[in-house]
């Protein structure tokens, strides 16, 4: 009971001491709000972009992975930078893969769209019904081209919900003809909603068709050779297993002998993840780096005015030492002093990074809000400045002499 009596008497000495500061209080307090502000904003991005990079992943597919051609030394001496890939090296992975069920063509440009006056300039992209499955993309209006349309073609094509507004508006796409290019085609249906894609791609501006139609009226390549491959894997199955069975089949069927290059690439979701990590670790180290200097700035700050007080309120000291206070006593109120200062300043910055937050996460389209976790960080940086740089002048209150201290004026 004496301990609590004593650390709220002690706190209210330092209350009233930072509420006589007045305006100088304030003051000091604004550099440690900047530097806390700073270091809100950086936390609630890192996890905002987190947030929104991972779901642009989740989107591609849960169980996705993306082949495509690498250029060798072997290929280049050819003259034929990038080696193919073919619909028949798909086919082999879901055969003989024992973690690989589906496998998606992908050829894809991008092209003018028209409807009457309204035209856009979309992604296309020839492929066949396994995509979908793969991509987890569902059609939200109208129905996939028939399965026969893969191999034979026809003018039948689904298009994204970007593609849908711009070229529509409020009309109902499905049923009607669209140009691509100068070719008519027919909308079979409108896919649900993707959003960006990692690299920051709208995944949503998009014509779908099958690749009988892409490659015989828009890009035409030799038969079965396509751009690259999306095989997806069983729920479940080991990404690392899966990249093994398929490196050893396509290898076999490329005839690359042992020891030569690989002549193409394999791509998971965990690659992509891990890419994402290494880039926001970076660039949170480097922004946490420029608001640990504003928090630096700050505290050098608080320290200088603190210093000032002990100067000023020396007779004070003195008296209360003459009364009996100890030197701990002296050393605890000016520390806490110094917190105050520094928590004032953290709060006023956690408000003001919230604001920040709200406002760029409505810019850039992503879910961003002060998490419990950036407000912790921030007001325990707070305190930890208070005590780092409160400390200095705590002691040096704390180490008067009482009989020189009552003696100055």
């Amino acid at each position: 009971m004496r301990g609590l009596r004593y650390l709220l008497t002690t706190f209210s000495l330092a209350v009233g001491a930072v509420r006589k500061s007045g305006l100088r209080a304030i003051l000091t307090a604004f550099g440690i709000l900047i530097g806390v502000a700073a270091v809100t904003i950086v936390v609630a991005l890192g996890e905002g972009a987190t947030r929104a990079v991972s779901g642009a992943i989740d989107s591609l597919g849960e169980n996705a992975f993306a082949v495509i051609p690498r250029e060798t030394a072997q290929s280049g001496a050819r003259g034929n930078s990038l080696p193919p890939l073919t619909e028949d090296d798909g086919e082999a992975l879901v055969r003989e893969a024992s973690s690989v069920v589906y496998s998606a063509p992908l050829l894809s440009s991008f092209n003018q769209v028209s409807f009457r006056d309204n035209n856009t300039a979309a992604q296309v992209i020839g492929t066949n019904q396994s995509f979908f499955t793969v991509r987890a993309w569902k059609v939200a209006d109208g129905a996939l081209w028939p399965p026969e349309a893969d191999s034979i073609g026809g003018n039948l094509c689904l298009i994204g919900s970007t593609t849908a507004k711009e070229l529509f508006a409020d009309g109902d796409p499905i049923g009607q003809v669209i140009r691509l290019g100068r070719t008519p085609l027919r909308i079979a249906g409108v896919l649900e909603s993707k959003g960006q894609s990692p690299f920051g791609q709208d995944q949503d501006n998009v014509v779908v068709l099958p690749i009988a139609t892409m490659r015989a009226k828009f890009l035409p390549t030799p038969p079965g050779q396509v751009q690259r491959l999306l095989i997806g894997a069983e729920p479940g199955a080991n990404p690392d297993r899966v990249k093994r069975e398929a490196t050893a089949i396509l290898r076999q069927r490329h005839r690359l002998q042992e020891g030569a290059e690989n002549d193409f690439r394999i791509r998971s979701q965990e690659e992509f993840r891990e890419m994402q990590q290494k880039v926001f670790g970076v660039l949170e180290v480097l922004l946490l780096s420029v608001a640990a200097v504003s928090l630096l700035v700050g505290g050098i700050g608080v320290m200088n005015i603190m210093l000032v007080s002990v100067a000023e309120r020396t007779r004070e000291i003195g008296i209360r030492m003459a009364i009996g206070a100890r030197e701990l006593d002296i050393l605890i109120q000016f520390l806490i002093e110094a917190v105050l200062l520094c928590l004032l300043g953290g709060l006023a910055g956690a408000l003001l990074a919230s604001f920040a937050v709200s406002a760029a996460g409505r810019a850039l389209d992503w879910d961003m809000h002060v998490s419990p976790r950036a407000l912790l960080i921030a007001l325990g940086t707070s305190s930890v400045v208070g005590v780092f740089f409160g400390f200095l002048p705590a002691r040096r209150a704390a180490r008067l002499d009482p009989i020189q201290a009552l003696r100055r004026e």
